[in-house]
C-alpha cells in the first residue's frame, strides 16, 4: 500500500508545482521581452523626434538638411556601435534618410518589412511575437515620423535577442532550481505523510499476523495516524479481546470437561472390571465394553492434551534437530520391531529454533502413525535435512496411504479414514501435533508416497521467529 500511496502523492505534488512553475516561466519570459520592447519604443520615439526636422532631400535649404541629417546619422551610428542594434529612418519610398550600419536597407519581405508597412499606417508596429531561449530571432520595432499630420518616414530598429534569451534562460534555471527544491521537500513531506497514514495499518497488519500465528495477547497501540485509523485500532483491540475471551472459555470448557469426566469414567471402568470378575471368562460383550471405555479414556486424554497444546506458548530454543529425531527413532524402534517394521533414521546434526518437548511430541505422533499403518516387512524412513531457512523432518512409510480427498482432511480433529476405523486411535494425535508445531512457528504437511504410503513433513524455522522477545534476547547473546 505504501508503494501505491507514495507515487500518487508525489504525482499530485509534481502536478501542482508544474501548474505553478510553467505559468511563472512564461510570465518571466514575457516580462523580459516586454522590457526590451519598451526600451526600443523609447529609442524609436527619440529617433523619430530627430527625423521630424529633417526636410525632404529636394528641399532647397540644403545646408540645414545636411546638418540635421548628419546629426541623425551620428546618433544612429553611435546607437549601433554601443548596443549592436540595427536602426534606420526610411522614407515612404524605402529610401534611407539615415541608417546604421550603412549597408542596411529595407528588405522586400520579412518582419522588418511588415513592421515598416504597419508604421506607414500612422501607428507603431504591434509587439513582436514572444521569443523563447531556443529561438534565434530578432525583435523589430517601428514608429512613424509624422510631420503636419502625415507620415513622412518610419524609424525601424532590429534588435538581437541573445542577451534577452540568456536572461530568460537564467530566470528559468532559477525557477527550475526552486521547483526541484520544492519537489524534494514535497517528496519528504509525502514520505512523512504516507508513513503517518500507513503506520497504524502496518501495526494492524503485524498484530493480525501475530494473532493468526497464536500470539493472542498481541494488541494494536492506538497512537498516531488519522483519527479513523485510531478508531479502527481500538475496534480491532476490542474484537481481539472478545475473540480471546471466547477462545479461553472454549479451551477452559474442553479442559474442564475432559478433566471432570476422567474421574467418573475411571470409576465406571473399575465397576466394569469388577462386573467382569463375576461373568464367565472370555465374555465378548464385557470385553467390548471395556475396549470402548478405554477408548473413551484415551479420547479424553487427547482432548485435554489438545486444549493444553492450543493454550500453551512454545519454549523456543536452539535445538539439535538431528539428535532429537535420532532419539525418537531409537525410542520407537522396539515398537516397530515388534510389528516386523524396519524403522531407519538419517539424522545429521542440524540446529533450528524449536520447543524440544513440543517437537518430540509431534514426532512421536507422526512416527506412531507411520509404524501403526505400515504392514510387517515394510520400512519407515525418517530423514532430517536443512532447506534454506528451515529444517525438515520427513517421515515416509509404505502403508496404504490416503486418497487425494483424504489428504485434504488429514489432521482435522477426530477425523479418521473410513478404511482405518478398526485401528486404535482417537483422531486427535495429528491435530495436537499441528497445534504444538504452530505455536513455535513450525508446520506439518502431508503428501502421497509412490507407489503407496504417506510422506509427512515436519518443518521448523532455523531463525528466531520475529516478535518473540525471548528468542530475540537469546539471539543477541
Amino acid at each position: 500500500m505504501h508503494t501505491r500511496l507514495l507515487p500518487l502523492l508525489i504525482v499530485l505534488m509534481a502536478a501542482v508545482l508544474l501548474a505553478l512553475g510553467i505559468p511563472l516561466a512564461v510570465s518571466l519570459a514575457g516580462a523580459q521581452q516586454q522590457k526590451v520592447v519598451v526600451d526600443r519604443i523609447d529609442d524609436t520615439a527619440r529617433f523619430a523626434a530627430l527625423a521630424q526636422f529633417v526636410t525632404e532631400p529636394a528641399d532647397p535649404a540644403g545646408g540645414d538638411v545636411d546638418e540635421r541629417r548628419e546629426t541623425l546619422g551620428s546618433e544612429l551610428r553611435s546607437y549601433h556601435r554601443v548596443y549592436g542594434i540595427r536602426a534606420g529612418v526610411f522614407y515612404r519610398n524605402d529610401s534611407p534618410m539615415a541608417q546604421a550600419p550603412a549597408d542596411w536597407f529595407l528588405p522586400a519581405t520579412g518582419e522588418v518589412r511588415d513592421a515598416f508597412e504597419e508604421a506607414l499606417l500612422s501607428r507603431r508596429s504591434h509587439d513582436p511575437e514572444q521569443v523563447w531561449p531556443w529561438q534565434r530571432r530578432s525583435l523589430v520595432v517601428a514608429s512613424p515620423v509624422i510631420r503636419d499630420g502625415d507620415v513622412v518616414a518610419v524609424v525601424v530598429t532590429d534588435s538581437p535577442t541573445g542577451q534577452m534569451r540568456s536572461r530568460i534562460l537564467q530566470g528559468w534555471l532559477v525557477i527550475a532550481a526552486g521547483e526541484a527544491a520544492a519537489m524534494l521537500l514535497a517528496v519528504g513531506a509525502a514520505l512523512r505523510l504516507a508513513g503517518w497514514v500507513l503506520k497504524p495499518v502496518r501495526v494492524l497488519d503485524a498484530t493480525t499476523h501475530d494473532i493468526a500465528t497464536g500470539r493472542l495477547k498481541s494488541r494494536v497501540a492506538a497512537a498516531g495516524g488519522p483519527p479513523e485509523l485510531r478508531r479502527l485500532a481500538r475496534s480491532f483491540n476490542e474484537m481481539a479481546d472478545n475473540v480471546e475471551s471466547v477462545l479461553e472459555q472454549q479451551r477452559a470448557f474442553v479442559a474442564d470437561a475432559s478433566h471432570q469426566l476422567r474421574n467418573p469414567l475411571a470409576a465406571l471402568l473399575l465397576r466394569i472390571e469388577l462386573l467382569a470378575l463375576e461373568l464367565p471368562e472370555g465374555n465378548e460383550e464385557i470385553a467390548s465394553v471395556q475396549a470402548e471405555g478405554k477408548r473413551l479414556a484415551q479420547v479424553l486424554d487427547d482432548l485435554l492434551g489438545l486444549a493444553l497444546a492450543e493454550h500453551s506458548e512454545a519454549d523456543l530454543q536452539i535445538t539439535d534437530i538431528g539428535a532429537l529425531t535420532a532419539e525418537r527413532v531409537a525410542a520407537w524402534s522396539p515398537t516397530a520391531g515388534a510389528k516386523d517394521v524396519r524403522l531407519t533414521g538419517t539424522c545429521p546434526p542440524t540446529t533450528a529454533w524449536a520447543d524440544p518437548v513440543a517437537l518430540s511430541s509431534a514426532l512421536d505422533a507422526v512416527i506412531d502413525n507411520a509404524v501403526k499403518f505400515t504392514p510387517g516387512g515394510e520400512t519407515v524412513e525418517v530423514a532430517v535435512a536443512p532447506r534454506g531457512d528451515t529444517v525438515t523432518v520427513v517421515v515416509t512409510d509404505n502403508g496404504p496411504g490416503l486418497t487425494a480427498e483424504e489428504l485434504t482432511r488429514v489432521g482435522d480433529r477426530f477425523w479418521r479414514s473410513g478404511r482405518h476405523q478398526n485401528i486404535k486411535g482417537s483422531g486427535l494425535g495429528l491435530s495436537i501435533s499441528r497445534a504444538l508445531l504452530a505455536a513455535g512457528g513450525g508446520s506439518i504437511a502431508y503428501e502421497c508416497h509412490e507407489p503407496h504410503g504417506l510422506r509427512v513433513t515436519v518443518t521448523v524455522p532455523r531463525n528466531a521467529p520475529a516478535g518473540d522477545p525471548a528468542a530475540q534476547g537469546l539471539t543477541d547473546r
